[in-house]
């Protein structure tokens, strides 16, 4: 049982290292060859919306206790980074082709990259202590520069378009352009105990690196 749970996550880890690479590889040719970063959507958007739905196998994972993550954290970020996607970027045109687009999905691209590439090269039990240290010392940087260059500038963006249009008035019972003002508002401290968290898994992690290279 425990080698067909390694084998599985290996693959599904390989799986989304792999797509997050294809679309940062995607994103970074679009600006190479139109010299813009407009086409960041246009481009890998599909494919990061499709990586991000099939992300929520990491809830299922939490809940059913195939990895020790819980379920709480990743729900949030899962829900978190779905509702900007799906609910936002993909249902409002106007705001496809701005710089926060392009920022956030660069900023999501590397660090699954690295994330996901870790994970899977840990399942078969040969991660690298170089690419430990860059799993956790890179979000020091991606992370706050995908929330607050990236998601909130972009949903601080949008907030026009979703009043104008009058988003989702006809499939929710409250105005969902108020519901985005207490959502922006209470984002970076949502965010920040997923930063936390990391930095206490940072401390768990290279701790016990650091305690095997003394011994």
């Amino acid at each position: 049982m425990s080698q067909l749970r390694s084998s599985y996550l290996f693959f599904y880890n390989l799986v989304q290292a792999s797509g997050w690479a294809l679309s940062l590889f995607r994103i970074l040719s679009s600006v190479s060859s139109s010299k813009s970063t407009t086409a960041a959507f246009s481009s890998a958007g599909q494919l990061i919306c499709l990586l991000q739905c099939l992300a929520f196998l990491e809830v299922i994972h939490g809940a059913v206790g195939i990895v020790p993550s819980g379920v709480v954290l990743p729900l949030m970020q899962w829900g978190g980074r779905t509702h900007f996607l799906l609910a936002i970027v993909r249902q409002i045109p106007e705001v496809q082709e701005l710089p926060s687009v392009f920022i956030t999905f660069v900023a999501w691209s590397v660090s699954e990259v690295i994330r996901y590439s870790h994970y899977a090269l840990y399942c078969i039990g040969s991660s690298p202590k170089w690419i430990t240290l860059i799993r956790y010392n890179a979000f020091i940087i991606l992370y706050p520069i995908g929330v607050f260059s990236g998601e909130m500038w972009l949903m601080y963006q949008a907030l026009p378009f979703i009043k104008k249009e009058k988003l989702y008035a006809d499939s929710l019972p409250f105005s969902y352009y108020n519901f985005m003002v207490v959502f922006l508002f209470c984002y970076p401290f949502l965010w920040l105990k997923l930063y936390l968290h990391l930095f206490k898994q940072r401390r768990s992690k290279l701790g016990k690196q650091e305690k095997k290279k003394r011994s």
